[in-house]
């Protein structure tokens, strides 16, 4: 497993370059001139020549990506033009944020949508199963802004449940904790009106992330429960009366799951960049809006630190799945 975990590690890192190359051709093929962006708009052509040539973007192409991969084995992804701070201490302090949001609603995505494929399969063909393929397609269709504007308007702006946007109330004071997870740090620290607050400022934002992971996750599971149950050791353990809640739940269950637990990792990456939408909506305080200001300012720096981040973990979490599955199938361990 060691090895397999290595020659995994591996392989990502040319994916990962490739990954940079595309992303800055196709940032500099943009018309947007970050030299401007940086002057500001009553700068002369004389003081945007001069940043130009200050930040090296007066050379050829691949010089430039020669120079900004040397800065990146350093751990130096330049200063944000939009925060005039080091970029790797932004990206530090919302990530958190952002982490918190995608784990949140992938915990949702994978709490409902395994036994919501488990009961669609049990009842194949009937009432449930055709109630849950209308609303695992729904969920797959409709558009996530437009979920998020819908549930705001009821849930916080109507029903006056939860709040419209934020991370935490105005009229909390919490310095914060080593973790970065507002809800972690706030029971870390027996906070628990900072708990509730942050609680209630996340449920609506991961609900909205999580509703594609949902549908997506209850699919994969009612297709592999199905595909299960017609295996002769099924038919077997039904015909000497084992018990049926715990032949569904644990034997059955456990051999379906695989393709389910692919698409988890998958989704990590997918709930990221649909973050970059949910966040901006709701005013969260990570990533995603971190990128939408970088975009609209130009702030390729950012853009690329975001990029190779988002590439980093989503390698990680494709490891991790991997190892999840040898520990599901030890056939699949041996073959590693």
């Amino acid at each position: 497993m060691l090895r397999f975990i290595a020659r995994r590690t591996l392989l990502a890192v040319p994916s990962l370059l490739g990954l940079l190359i595309i992303t800055f051709v196709m940032i500099r093929l943009v018309p947007a001139d970050p030299a401007a962006a940086l002057a500001g708009d009553n700068a002369t052509p004389e003081q945007v020549a001069q940043i130009r040539a200050q930040y090296g973007l007066d050379q050829p192409l691949p010089v430039q990506f020669l120079k900004y991969l040397s800065d990146v084995a350093r751990f130096d992804f330049g200063d944000s033009v939009y925060s005039s701070r080091p970029v790797a201490i932004d990206i530090v302090q919302r990530l958190p944020a952002t982490l918190e949001l995608t784990f949140a609603a992938l915990f949702l995505a994978t709490a409902l949508g395994i036994p919501l494929g488990v009961v669609a399969a049990l009842n194949h063909n009937r009432w449930p199963d055709f109630v849950l393929r209308i609303v695992s397609i729904g969920g797959v269709a409709l558009a996530t802004f437009w979920i998020a504007i819908m549930f705001q308007l009821l849930f916080a702006m109507k029903l006056d449940w939860l709040p419209l946007r934020g991370r935490s109330s105005v009229g909390i004071s919490f310095a914060g904790g080593p973790t970065g997870f507002l809800m972690l740090d706030a029971l870390l620290k027996g906070r628990l009106d900072v708990f509730w607050d942050a609680f209630r400022h996340l449920v609506l934002p991961a609900l909205t992330l999580s509703l594609g992971g949902i549908a997506t996750i209850t699919r994969f599971t009612r297709a592999g429960v199905l595909d299960t149950m017609q295996k002769d050791f099924v038919t077997y353990e039904r015909a000497v009366g084992y018990p049926h809640r715990r032949l569904v739940w644990v034997y059955v269950l456990r051999n379906s799951v695989v393709a389910s637990v692919t698409q988890i990792g998958l989704l990590f990456g997918s709930l990221i960049a649909g973050a970059v939408v949910v966040e901006s909506i709701f005013d969260w305080p990570g990533l995603g809006s971190y990128t939408v200001n970088a975009i609209l300012t130009a702030d390729f720096k950012v853009m690329l630190a975001v990029t190779l981040l988002v590439g980093v973990i989503y390698a990680a979490v494709n490891i991790l799945t991997d190892i999840v599955h040898g520990l599901i199938d030890p056939r699949l361990r041996d073959q590693a």
